[in-house]
C-alpha cells in the first residue's frame, strides 16, 4: 500500500470514529434506553448492585422520592436496599413510555413511567432522570421517582 493510500485510510477512519462520537453525543437516546433495559435487567436478576451501575458513584447524586431528596450514591443504594429487602419485595422490573432528550453534549432528561410486577401487589408510577456523561458513558446525576397512588 502507497503512503498516500495508508494516509487517505487513516483520515477516513479518524473521520468515522469522529462521526461516531458526535452522532453518540447529540442523540443519548438509544444508548440511554439501553442502559434502562440493562438496568431493568439487573433488577430481575436480584441485583440492585447491577441496577446501580449506572448512577453517578459519588455525593453528587441526588434522589428524590416519598417527599424527601437523599443526597449520594451511598444513600440512595441503603434506600433502594432498605425498600426492597429480598427478591419478592424486588419484583419484575419494567420500563414503559421512555422519552429522552439531549440537554446539551453532557446532559440529557429521560422521562418514564416504571412497574413492579409482584405477588403481593403490583406497583409503578412516573420518573424523570438527569443524566451526564462521564468517561464515554451516561450515568444518572438525578433521579425523581414517584409512586402512583392505586385505583380506588
Amino acid at each position: 500500500m502507497s503512503p498516500t493510500r495508508a494516509y487517505l485510510n487513516a483520515v477516513a477512519l479518524f473521520v468515522i470514529a469522529l462521526c461516531g462520537i458526535g452522532c453518540q453525543s447529540a442523540n443519548p437516546r438509544s444508548r440511554i434506553e439501553s442502559i434502562m433495559h440493562e438496568q431493568a435487567e439487573q433488577w430481575n436478576r436480584g441485583s440492585i448492585e447491577g441496577f446501580m451501575r449506572y448512577y453517578v458513584h459519588g455525593d453528587a447524586l441526588t434522589f428524590s422520592s416519598g417527599g424527601e431528596v437523599r443526597r449520594g450514591w451511598d444513600q440512595t443504594m441503603a434506600r433502594y436496599k432498605r425498600r426492597y429487602p429480598d427478591r419478592a419485595a424486588m419484583g419484575s422490573l419494567s420500563f414503559t413510555d421512555l422519552e429522552t432528550s439531549p440537554l446539551g453534549s453532557r446532559h440529557a432528561l429521560t422521562l418514564g413511567r416504571w412497574h413492579l410486577t409482584r405477588d403481593d401487589g403490583d406497583i409503578g408510577g412516573a420518573f424523570s432522570l438527569v443524566w451526564r456523561r462521564e468517561g464515554g458513558d451516561w450515568l444518572i446525576l438525578h433521579d425523581h421517582t414517584t409512586q402512583s397512588r392505586p385505583a380506588p
